[in-house]
């Protein structure tokens, strides 16, 4: 009955779809009441199964205990040319898809619900996508998709509005208190003096109390927003596609349900999607189930990739099926709400400081994911440095080309190697790659996509040994294949050629260990020869050479095997020949190098190249010297490294300069010895087994190009052009933001000893205070807030990269610090306190003028003492001062705030009137804290701590 029905639903409309293509022609009387009644029919066929289905999604959502949706079979969708513009199609051109079960059978891995779907094939059929092309990808279609199934995106809380940090303020206990002591005094006042003359007091207190609160509230809605900002930056990656038959990066926001996309080691999976094709493919579920184990993938027993998750190993493509809040991430992400650690005051103080550097370091091409990162960078003592693309340019061209032991020149290739053997190489090349090559069919440049090695031997192969891979892909199967492994290092893969069913291994990687596989090679003839002692000595020779002219060194290995085996051979293989790929030093890596080392800081080259390459390019940077012979122990292999005992790595990881052949755990090993040898260590990492050394070390600086998500993740700085240069740069930011925080402490600090020792003999002696609380509130508000953020304005100089590290052990208050701070506390407790006990006799006045005079003069100290405080040992404090507008504007605002205060807050502050005089005065003693800071500069600082001299005389002794 289900079957006729069905076929009564398509003939209904077959015939709908006839009557309307002859609306337009003229009708005799008979044919035009046929029309009527097929058009009757037709409807009453619709209006059936419109019921009838109506009833079932009903039941569904009374099952489920969810909204009910439609639900479109398969067969029903297949039925229909989704493609024809008439009205039985949607207006988005996409059937109803229930979201919610899509989510589930995902979540769920229900391979049941996936066959009632016909698989990957009938879904993709349901979105309208070619899984080789893609989906077509114009703005039209986009958009459609984007009506019918949702936009990548999540629903997050919205950012903290001014109010909540006005309320937020309000909880701080010390508001709290001044509130409470401005009610008492509110009520004492009024009582005493009646409400015209008492409430001065308490209301001043208030007043005070809302200047502190509003200016904190902004300055932490400020941060609010800067980090808005940053937190979208960092999480729009860019992903792999497919669309219109062209491989393309796209945001991560606009993945769109039935794109095709493209997974490797360490990518993050963008959506909630089946998976297509691929090969050694394992994910991190973590993030979701909480297990650590790797999942296997594959299109058999588990085709379900969940949104969230990251790739482990292996590659796949992936047909996305679900986005945003449709996706099982994004279910958890609506139930996901920010961070709300509590900070201490000073953690608060601190991160006004760094924050307020955090989108200037963004100009300078770096991203700061954890703010601790800055000022820790400012400490580092050694960095552990990638070579590709952050010493190089990461833009590699295949310039040598060995072929047996016959260096082949580039117009030799069509006329010296045989057609058999060019065969072989387009065999090797195209299958065994995670790249791709695009070829318009409109434009004759062909793009190619994939890792700058990759890119770089497509494009060799196609260019100049005339591969075809649409043809290789016709005419051959892959069965196996053996992804890229950093212990390995090489890949392989194993294909069918469907002519003849023979079976063929082709092995790709670095080029002594495919040479280590060989016990055969090619000559350009065609012709196989065995690989003796000494022709091994001399291809190692060939290799030696390339490498030494910083030359990557890439084999390719070759061997066919018996139709029954499913596995790749690894051994008597064929070598096919040798190309070595040219990646030049970045311009600027050598003169950031020596910036580095005139700071005191160590940079070590940790690569996975020979040991050769590793040299040539360290000695082209700069962290090799250009002589023949270096020091013994400066360059290593990993192997060698690994193989120390404890002790002897311990002794000898200071020396190492350069280390080669390097896996990801001898990188970690090292940053663990350099931390044990009191190092502040950075590392720079773009891989995902480089997230261990970028967690254990201090900083962690991730590649924000080639960087994999798994190692942005691990950051606490991504380097967003991947060059050392912004590496240099961020110690150099580093140094300020600590330098920065120093000068804040010593500015901090002389205010409140000041004012402490100040209030507290004037209260012992007198039993009065000269500083009321209103005025006390004042200078905390010009102290925190005011002169932090004028002292967090400094930018970094390069006479910072002149000092040296201040490393692991130095204290946070120097000497220094402290030679400065107690020479201006001192002398503003000696003139203030001379204020306090002579100031009426000195100046002739009444105690009113005499307070005010001790206030004023206070104060302005401070705004004097903030240009001694812009640099800890320079005696010209005034240096580049022109270019930070910033200062200049708050020191004025201050000063413009302070004459308010004095002369028309007069009941508010508590203070009265001063003439000319009597300001002429204060500013004169105020500004003689210029002079002060000079000569307390001169003064020299010992090296060696105070109390160690006790130390010392008492072992003379």
């Amino acid at each position: 009955m289900a079957t006729k029905f069905h076929s009564a639903t398509d003939y209904g409309s077959g015939l709908y779809r006839a009557l309307l293509d002859f609306s337009s022609s003229t009708l005799t009387k008979p044919q035009k009441r046929w029309r009527i009644a097929c058009i009757a029919i037709h409807f009453s066929l619709s209006l059936a199964k419109s019921i009838i289905n109506g009833r079932r999604n009903h039941k569904y959502s009374e099952i489920s205990g969810s909204t009910s949706h439609t639900v479109l079979e398969i067969d029903t969708v297949s039925s229909l040319d989704l493609s024809s513009s008439t009205n039985l199609v949607p207006e988005s051109c996409f059937p109803i898809v229930d979201q919610t079960k899509l989510r589930d059978m995902v979540k769920n891995k229900s391979m049941d619900e996936l066959r009632q779907f016909d698989g990957v094939d009938g879904i993709a059929k349901l979105l309208k996508t070619d899984l080789e092309n893609g989906i077509p990808g114009d703005e039209d279609d986009k958009k459609k998709r984007r009506t019918a199934f949702g936009s990548n995106t999540y629903q997050t809380l919205p950012p903290k509005g001014l109010m909540y940090f006005v309320v937020e303020a309000f909880k701080d206990t010390t508001i709290i208190i001044l509130l409470a002591c401005a009610a008492l005094s509110l009520a004492f006042g009024i009582r005493e003096h009646g409400i015209q003359e008492g409430w001065y007091e308490g209301g001043s207190i208030c007043v005070a109390v809302f200047l502190v609160v509003v200016v904190s509230a902004a300055s932490n809605f400020r941060q609010e927003r800067q980090f808005d900002k940053l937190s979208k930056i960092s999480s729009n990656i860019n992903i792999d596609v497919v669309r219109d038959g062209r491989r393309q990066k796209i945001s991560i926001f606009n993945v769109a349900v039935g794109d095709v996309v493209f997974l490797t080691i360490g990518d993050q999976i963008p959506a909630d999607g089946l998976f297509i094709d691929g090969h050694s493919f394992q994910v991190d579920e973590s993030s979701l189930t909480g297990e650590s184990d790797h999942v296997e993938v594959d299109s058999k027993h588990n085709p379900f990739l969940m949104s969230g998750s990251k790739v482990a190993n292996g590659y796949s493509r992936m047909l996305v099926i679900s986005v945003g809040m449709n996706t099982a991430w994004g279910k958890m992400m609506s139930s996901i709400t920010k961070d709300s650690n509590e900070q201490t005051p000073l953690q608060e103080r601190l991160n006004k400081l760094t924050t307020s550097i955090g989108k200037r370091m963004m100009a300078d091409q770096a991203m700061v994911r954890n703010l601790s990162g800055c000022e820790t960078m400012g400490s580092a003592t050694v960095i552990c440095t990638d070579k590709t693309g952050t010493l190089t340019m990461n833009q590699m061209k295949v310039t040598k080309f060995w072929l047996g032991h016959d260096n082949m020149e580039e117009d030799q290739y069509s006329q010296a190697i045989a057609l058999d053997l060019q065969e072989l190489f387009h065999q090797g090349i195209g299958f065994n790659t995670t790249g791709s090559i695009y070829k318009p069919k409109s434009e004759s440049i062909i793009e190619y996509s994939g890792s700058p090695t990759e890119k770089a031997i497509l494009s060799w192969a196609v260019q100049d040994l005339h591969m075809d891979i649409e043809k290789l892909k016709q005419n051959y199967t892959i069965i196996h294949v053996e992804t890229f492994n950093s212990e390995k290092k090489r890949s392989g893969i194993l294909i069918k050629k469907k002519v003849d069913n023979t079976n063929h291994v082709h092995w790709k990687g670095a080029a002594e260990m495919v040479l280590a596989m060989c016990t055969h090679y090619y000559q350009g003839t065609g012709e196989v020869k065995s690989i003796t002692e000494n022709e091994r000595s001399q291809f190692e020779n060939i290799i030696q050479g390339m490498s030494a002219s910083s030359l990557r060194c890439i084999a390719f290995a070759y061997k066919q095997i018996e139709p029954e085996k499913v596995q790749c051979d690894e051994d008597d293989l064929t070598l096919l020949g040798i190309v070595g790929l040219k990646d030049p030093c970045r311009p600027g890596a050598k003169k950031a190098i020596e910036s580095c080392r005139m700071a005191g800081v160590q940079i070590k080259m940790i690569t996975g190249d020979n040991v050769f390459t590793a040299k040539a390019i360290a000695t082209e940077c700069g962290i090799l010297s250009s002589d023949q012979e270096h020091g013994v122990g400066e360059v290593i292999e990993g192997s060698e490294f690994r193989n120390y005992t404890p002790e002897e790595r311990f002794l000898k990881v200071n020396k190492i300069r350069v280390m080669a052949r390097s896996s990801p755990m001898d990188k970690l090993m090292m940053v663990q010895c350099l931390k044990l040898k009191g190092h502040v260590v950075a590392v720079t990492g773009d891989g995902t087994n480089d997230a261990p050394a970028l967690k254990e070390a201090d900083v962690g600086l991730s590649m924000g190009i080639q960087g994999t998500e798994v190692a942005k993740e691990s950051s606490d700085i991504v380097i967003l052009d991947d060059d050392f240069a912004s590496v240099a740069t961020v110690l150099k930011w580093g140094r300020c933001v600590y330098n920065n925080i120093q000068k804040f402490i010593q500015f901090q600090l002389t205010v409140n000893v000041a004012a402490l020792v100040i209030n507290f003999i004037a209260a012992v002696s007198a039993g009065d205070v000269p500083l009321t609380t209103v005025q006390l509130l004042w200078v905390n508000l010009i102290m925190d807030t005011l002169g932090a953020l004028a002292l967090a304005t400094e930018r970094p100089t390069d006479e910072l990269m002149h000092n040296p590290p201040v490393g692991r052990t130095e204290p946070l208050i120097t000497k220094i610090m402290w030679r400065n701070l107690l020479a201006q506390a001192i002398y503003q407790i000696a003139v203030l306190l001379t204020f306090q006990f002579k100031g009426k006799s000195i100046f002739n006045v009444e105690e009113k003028v005499k307070d005010t005079l001790i206030f004023n003069t206070f104060v302005l100290c401070q705004v004097f003492n903030e240009f001694n405080s812009r640099n800890l040992e320079k005696k010209n404090v005034f240096k580049g001062i022109h270019k930070n507008g910033l200062f200049l504007g708050i020191i004025a605002v201050t000063l413009i705030l302070q004459v308010v205060m004095v002369e028309f807050l007069k009941k508010f502050a508590d203070t009265v009137s001063l003439n000319w005089v009597q300001w002429g005065i204060c500013i004169l003693l105020a500004a003689f804290t210029w002079p002060l800071g000079w000569i307390v500069k001169c003064i020299p600082v010992p090296k060696m701590p105070f109390l160690s001299y006790f130390k010392f005389s008492h072992t003379t002794t």
